[in-house]
């Protein structure tokens, strides 16, 4: 399966080498570094999915050429948002760091970490949009297969920095940098050969690629992914902030947490780019029956692979949370959360697969209203749920995914009838 929270996965590779440092502290640091990189990279993931359902809905209604300057236009508006993010760092950074509650030897950390990764910027959005067009077209293969050399990529440059050089949380840094910089040069050469290269440069060429009226239907689709990925990622960074308020041990066990969310996000998210190609294509096709079809059929399948990932956490999670804690206290604390690993992924699949139905259909207006229904009812239940402590956290946070999905299925019945007509009646 391939994924479209790949920038926020790297954190899983750096949260497993910090822990064999053996300091809490400094695990929490690469904690909040993730979570504030999932703020300001992932939330910037809009380019790819955006991307991806207008490829997929091109490639029905109008070919390769009209593919070509999606592809274009995501890449263009995302090295502006990099250049934009860069002049920005000065002030951003370490607003953003303070805003995630980070402290002391926490705060001195996670800025090392924060300092030396932020230059990833162009590369990150860059590889959003390049991305997106691969799985758009179909190409999920050489996605797998690049996204696994990425990760290992940086696993292995983060074991020699930090452990033979000695480099310590920056090692951390320079490892995520430089697998970034590398994915974007392998997917650059691979996208390169045959005839793409020459329609891109026509593209370029083409004024009304970069026209506001060609631009404007971008945009808007990606405004609205924008603001819902916001949302979203303030959500998941209130998990950090309010995990900071109880400690670095807490900070540091539900930050493992995390990470096996964003596994599990990672295995699931694969019927999610299912949904945004093959019901792109129905889309773009004017195709009701199997828009309707696929959805159902992409979300059973989701419903059986979350009830393998759930017994596999059933029987694995001890050993997999030992290996990347820190200390026993954090591995303790970690240990005491484990069940919530077994409920998440049936709690969160129903969203995934949905999410990737409405890229598809281009009804990202929608999907924003969705999401700040479930954010407004994730506040109520972090505030009704806050004295039974880290245990309230994540039911919170899984009564947000099911509250997603079920404000996602409210509003599809009116959504197919306006996208498609109303059906017939009997």
């Amino acid at each position: 399966m391939v994924t479209n929270v790949a920038t926020a996965l790297i954190g899983i590779g750096d949260m497993w080498i910090v822990g064999q440092l053996g300091d809490a502290p400094t695990q929490g640091a690469v904690d909040v570094g993730a979570r504030l990189f999932a703020v300001l990279f992932t939330v910037m993931n809009f380019l790819k999915t955006g991307t991806t359902g207008l490829v997929a809905q091109a490639g029905t209604r109008s070919g390769m050429d009209a593919q070509v300057s999606v592809l274009v236009r995501g890449l263009v508006v995302g090295l502006a948002i990099a250049a934009m993010l860069l002049l920005a760092k000065p002030v951003l950074l370490p607003l953003s760091l303070e805003a995630l509650g980070a402290g002391g030897a926490v705060l001195d950390a996670a800025r090392v970490y924060a300092e030396i990764r932020y230059w990833s910027a162009p590369a990150v959005m860059a590889n959003l949009a390049l991305i997106g067009f691969m799985v758009g077209r179909r190409q999920m293969t050489a996605v797998l297969l690049f996204e696994v050399a990425y990760n290992l990529a940086n696993i292995l440059l983060g074991l020699w920095f930090v452990f033979a050089l000695d480099w310590g949380i920056a090692g951390i840094g320079w490892s995520s940098l430089i697998a970034e910089y590398g994915k974007l040069a392998a997917l650059a050469l691979f996208l390169a050969r045959g005839e793409l290269l020459r329609q891109v440069a026509a593209a370029l060429r083409e004024r009304s690629t970069l026209e506001w009226r060609s631009l404007r239907p971008f945009l808007s689709v990606n405004r609205d992914l924008f603001l819902r990925t916001l949302v979203l990622t303030v959500s998941l960074a209130a998990l950090t902030r309010l995990s900071a308020e109880r400690g670095a041990v807490l900070l540091a066990a539900n930050g493992i947490l995390y990470q096996m969310f964003i596994f599990t996000a990672l295995l699931l998210d694969g019927f999610e780019n299912a949904a945004q190609v093959l019901n792109g294509e129905r889309a773009g096709a004017s195709d009701r029956r199997g828009f309707v079809a696929y959805a159902r059929a992409i979300l059973l399948r989701g419903m059986g692979a979350a009830a393998v990932v759930a017994l596999a956490f059933a029987l694995f999670s001890a050993p997999v949370l030992a290996s990347f804690a820190a200390t026993a206290d954090v591995e303790a604390t970690a240990l005491v959360l484990a069940p919530w690993l077994i409920v998440i992924p049936f709690a969160g699949v129903a969203s995934f697969v949905l999410d990737g139905v409405f890229v598809g259909a281009s009804w990202t207006r929608a999907l924003l209203v969705s999401m700040g229904l479930a954010s407004a009812v994730y506040a109520a239940t972090l505030w009704l749920s806050w004295p039974l402590g880290a245990h309230g956290l994540w039911l919170s946070f899984t009564v947000f995914l099911v509250a997603r999905a079920g404000f996602q299925l409210l509003l599809m019945p009116r959504l197919l009838d306006r996208e498609f007509g109303a059906r017939p009646s009997a």
